[in-house]
């Protein structure tokens, strides 16, 4: 069966052009918040998913990656927090404008349901996968001590000797701009993450009001049920639930194909916001 989706550009709050990938369905709307450098297109099963279940849902790359990356990331000035402020914003925005959906809803991916409530956009529901606070302490078994490491050593110094964070050559991951890996390191080495930093719009956690369906993956120690727990408490003013699904998943394999008995249950969970 062909999958129908439509490549496009959406406008960030601040102007800047986000690649995005729309894959058209029902008048219900999904947009796919994702993790610290995963790309869209790692969100494809799951949007076709929810495209089948009757949903328009719509994929996109951060500023600073994949598709919406410069030719060079050397001096591209971008922060963690603009992915909420300025990307998602703008990608909710666009929704509302361009599509008047009747509702509108958020997965939100580890980083993605960390800033949705920076994003200050009205939605019906979100649903987040591994959405933690990144206090290195909070991570599960021998993970703090890497994410430690990782945040007081390696980001820094490399994000400043490279201009950009080469994370690619360390991992499977995407390189990321340097403003956005030292936004992150410096939150990761505060006990409130994101939160011990007063530069931020913090009241806008306290007006997101959409229910919201957490999940925490057991043998996910980048995203442990304490970190998600830490996270989750700063969206005081919300119906929230926090599961946490026994399967060996990690921090990424909730995405892939063969979890569909998974998938249906943030279906569900919309279909009954919907109807509240």
């Amino acid at each position: 069966m062909m999958v129908e989706s439509q490549d496009l550009e959406v406008l960030a709050g601040d102007g800047f052009p986000l690649a995005a990938t729309l894959y058209p369905g029902g008048p219900r709307f999904v947009v796919m918040a994702p993790a610290t450098g995963v790309l869209k297109q790692f969100y494809r099963h799951l949007a076709v998913y929810l495209q089948k279940w009757g949903a328009t849902v719509l994929c996109f790359d951060y500023r600073g990656t994949g598709g919406s990356r410069p030719n060079s990331l050397r001096g591209f000035e971008a922060k963690f927090s603009d992915w909420g402020l300025l990307d998602l914003a703008g990608v909710l925005r666009w929704v509302r404008e361009a599509h008047n959906p009747d509702q509108l809803f958020i997965v939100g991916h580890s980083a993605g349901g960390q800033v949705a409530a920076l994003a200050d956009e009205p939605v019906d529901g979100m649903v987040t996968l591994s959405s933690q606070s990144g206090y290195w302490k909070y991570q599960g078994g021998n993970q703090k001590y890497a994410v430690c490491f990782y945040m007081y050593v390696v980001f820094p110094l490399l994000s400043h000797l490279f201009g950009y964070m080469p994370w690619s050559k360390l991992d499977k991951a995407e390189d990321i701009p340097k403003g956005v890996a030292l936004e992150w390191a410096r939150w990761c080495r505060d006990p409130d993450y994101l939160h011990g930093d007063k530069s931020l719009p913090l009241e806008r956690y306290q007006r997101f009001q959409a229910p919201i369906l957490a999940y925490s993956i057991e043998d996910d120690a980048w995203g442990s049920k304490r970190s998600v727990d830490a996270m989750m408490k700063h969206y005081p003013n919300v119906e929230r639930r926090h599961l946490v699904l026994e399967r060996r998943l990690g921090h990424f394999g909730y995405f892939r194909p063969g979890n569909e008995d998974l998938w249906k249950d943030i279906a569900e969970f919309f279909d009954a916001t919907a109807l509240a």
